[in-house]
């Protein structure tokens, strides 16, 4: 028992020299360059919000800050490259949320779980929209949901790649409004404008800057926004929850760690991330990019993630259900 009590004051001691050595290194942070893996290839829109992101915090920290794109299978090789790598600070992610909606229940025998990412910081919302080819004569989204119903089989939808949130928001859309939509999945955005254009699958679900061009072209009609309130840069466009009532939707992104990295250094690229997203020339790029963003806690951003499995795992279920 003597030996016990002696030993508790040493514990106690290397617990203290710890925390404070975690603190000096955060103070410090970083030393070195730092990596951020981005889940999409090089040019997409989640890379484009990371590239906004990054290039002035290493203004902030005086080191270079470089993007690793870790594309392919929803987000799996990117969470398998940032679980790989040491909880040191200098291997981030920057995330979409099918990361943590999705891919645990698509793949539930991972060798690691992406719910012990340390959450640093939101980073953009991007509200999907429900888009029609100008070819369809279909002017509101009652209209959609009323014309889909009298076709014997359907209508055809751009829904993205499977599991992804934009084809989440179409299933959940479809679930929620009782429109016949029939999922048609496309590996990219250039591709199924073509066809949406031409009519040849003639609505689409999308977040915004992709199609802002066709949209002002007039080769594409918006017709909701699956946002809480009208968009600023969008005030004639009535949201979707304005017909189908409580419905929001939005590709989300977020910046993470690996397990393990410390609380101090988490602090601080928190702090120094919220820097950078209140900056007006940040803010006017993430807008002109169809993003919007809002300052979070680690401990808020973790709280945000739980509240999203609520609303979308039961959807996730039933797309991995209907794909058995």
């Amino acid at each position: 028992m003597k030996a016990f009590r002696s030993i508790l004051p040493r514990i106690g001691l290397a617990t203290i020299l710890i925390a404070v050595a975690a603190v000096a290194r955060a103070q410090d942070y970083p030393t070195r360059p730092v990596r951020v893996i981005v889940q999409t290839a090089a040019g997409s829109s989640l890379d484009a919000l990371a590239r906004l992101v990054t290039e002035p915090l290493s203004q902030i920290w005086g080191k270079q800050v470089i993007i690793v794109n870790q594309a392919g299978a929803g987000g799996l090789n990117a969470s398998r490259a940032l679980a790989d790598s040491a909880p040191d600070g200098y291997t981030l992610f920057m995330a979409g949320g099918s990361v943590f909606v999705a891919l645990p229940i698509l793949h539930p025998h991972l060798p690691f779980d992406v719910n012990q990412f340390e959450p640093i910081g939101f980073v953009a919302d991007e509200p999907y929209a429900i888009l029609v080819s100008s070819k369809l004569a279909v002017h509101s989204l009652a209209e959609l949901i009323a014309y889909t119903k009298t076709q014997p089989s359907g209508v055809d939808a751009v829904a993205g790649t499977i599991g992804g949130l934009q084809h989440l928001t179409a299933e959940r859309f479809r679930r929620a409004s009782g429109a016949k939509l029939n999922m048609i999945h496309y590996p990219g955005t250039e591709a199924a404008m073509g066809d949406v254009i031409t009519g040849r699958v003639p609505v689409m679900f999308q977040t915004i800057l992709p199609v802002a061009g066709a949209v002002a072209a007039g080769t594409v009609r918006m017709l909701a926004i699956a946002s809480d309130a009208p968009l600023p840069d969008y005030p004639n466009i009535p949201t979707v929850s304005e017909t189908v009532p409580g419905f929001t939707s939005s590709g989300w992104s977020l910046m993470v760690a690996p397990h393990g990295t410390p609380a101090p250094i988490i602090q601080k690229i928190n702090a120094d991330l919220k820097t950078v997203l209140a900056r007006p020339d940040v803010l006017k790029k993430f807008r002109a990019l169809g993003d919007y963003t809002r300052p979070m806690s680690p401990q808020q951003l973790a709280a945000y993630i739980q509240n999203e499995h609520g609303v979308w795992t039961p959807i996730v279920q039933a797309v991995a259900a209907e794909a058995k």
